[in-house]
């Protein structure tokens, strides 16, 4: 039954239909062999509706809506100048600058793509220009982008908080610590990087245009605030963390830039509309997968394959963190979440994992997997903003996936990486 159902799956991807057909096939397949017929449909529905019912997914559009509309506003940019003014006049400053800004846009937006999109489309030209090769400037802002998953808000830890009934505030306040450790690892390659090219600097900044930088910069900076300050001190639930971050959005875009109009604030609330349907889709086929795969015991067979029952817990976290970069390579990150964390939820629970600890370190191969060859979707989205081939976009990647492997592995062995932050903010 399983092979059946994974072979039509592959066959549907290789036809090249989108994600969410091979899902729905693969989930009425299964219905269908499982009950011989088409007699309980009905229950295939109700599993789809479960999937979108919990109200925890609401933060994930209105995530969507806010990192959107800030993307066509001027909160991207003003970010980036800020950190230009600081860091842009050391070796390697403008590379540095780059992925700082990746993480603070990923402290606003949770989403890697609309980091590319909105962090890439500036500072590529300027790389270029200061004399970095294009190589080494797609693979670092597709990679730097990672950042965004793990930063809050990230999408990821949503989705992972839903399927598996982990706290997301929780995991919103794990992702900061191993996501400012790969800003680090990035910072430090960039600079060896520069030095080595003989990359040439960039004039420094005096201290009244960091001034007005800081100044400029003020308001967007409100973001991580609304965000993890809410959060950390009991003011927002995730949910309602997003939900002010749109209306701070607009009020910024709207109000204090006066960049965005209604007529680009209807067009911008589309664009969510058809993500957050795409997103949905998935989230619901997902949860119709997932019972079908249960019910029929498949992950137990896969799992008792491999002997993980008789793993320890550092077996069991390596063969997740395996599982997920793989399974990220080729399949879109909410997929592959919402496929094999319900498949290695009881042996987490089975061996004592704490699932914040595992949440982050899924969070983080997932983001890993996204800008991997040959499939990563990070790697496809520079393809389509830039405009570069696939070999060029791919072909600095491999220092970086190692910087950030180094980083999963060291979660593995060392889970106060992430854990530090979370038992001060909760008293664990």
């Amino acid at each position: 039954m399983a092979a059946t159902i994974f072979g039509i799956m592959i066959v549907l991807l290789l036809l090249g239909f989108p994600m969410m057909i091979p899902l729905l096939a693969g989930s009425l397949i299964g219905f269908v062999m499982l009950f011989g017929g088409f007699g309980q449909l009905d229950t295939m529905v109700q599993q789809i509706l479960a999937g979108i019912r919990p109200a925890s997914l609401i933060a994930v559009p209105m995530f969507i809506f806010a990192a959107d509309i800030m993307t066509r506003g001027q909160s991207a940019n003003r970010l980036i100048d800020l950190v230009m003014a600081f860091v842009g006049h050391l070796k390697g400053g403008l590379a540095v600058s780059t992925a700082t800004a990746c993480t603070l846009f990923g402290a606003v937006s949770g989403s890697t793509q609309a980091t590319v999109v909105a962090v890439g489309g500036p500072l590529r030209p300027r790389m270029l220009k200061a004399g970095y090769k294009d190589s080494f400037v797609l693979a670092l802002i597709v990679n730097a982008s990672d950042i965004a998953f793990l930063i809050p808000p990230s999408i990821g830890m949503i989705i992972y908080g839903v399927v598996s009934g982990t706290s997301i505030s929780e995991l919103f306040i794990a992702g900061i610590g191993p996501g400012l450790l790969i800003l680090f690892l990035f910072s430090v390659y960039s600079y060896f990087y520069a030095v080595r090219h003989n990359v040439p600097t960039e004039p420094k900044t005096s201290w009244p245009e960091r001034g007005k930088a800081v100044r400029s910069a003020l308001w967007p900076l409100g973001f991580p605030v609304i965000i993890v300050g809410g959060i950390y001190g009991g003011i927002f639930s995730p949910t309602e963390a997003a939900a002010a971050c749109v209306l701070y959005a607009l009020i910024l875009e709207m109000i204090v830039f006066r960049e965005m109009d209604v007529k680009t604030l209807w067009s911008t609330a589309k664009s969510t509309g058809l993500i957050t349907a795409v997103v949905f889709i998935l989230v619901g086929a997902g949860a119709a997968f997932s019972y079908v795969i249960s019910f029929a015991q498949i992950p137990q067979a896969i799992l008792g394959g491999i002997g993980i029952d008789q793993m320890g817990q550092y077996g069991v976290l390596f063969t997740i963190s395996v599982a997920f970069f793989i399974g990220c390579m080729f399949v879109d990150p909410i997929v592959v979440i919402l496929i094999l964390v319900p498949i290695f939820a009881p042996v987490v629970a089975d061996v004592g994992l704490d699932p914040v600890l595992v949440g982050t370190i899924i969070t983080l191969q997932v983001a890993i997997g996204s800008a991997t060859p040959p499939f990563g979707c990070d790697i496809f989205t520079a393809i389509a903003v830039f405009k570069r081939p696939y070999a060029e976009v791919v072909r600095g990647t491999p220092p970086f996936i190692m910087m950030l492997l180094s980083v999963s592995v060291a979660l593995i062995f060392f889970p106060q990486i992430a854990l530090f932050l979370r038992d001060l903010a909760f008293n664990k």
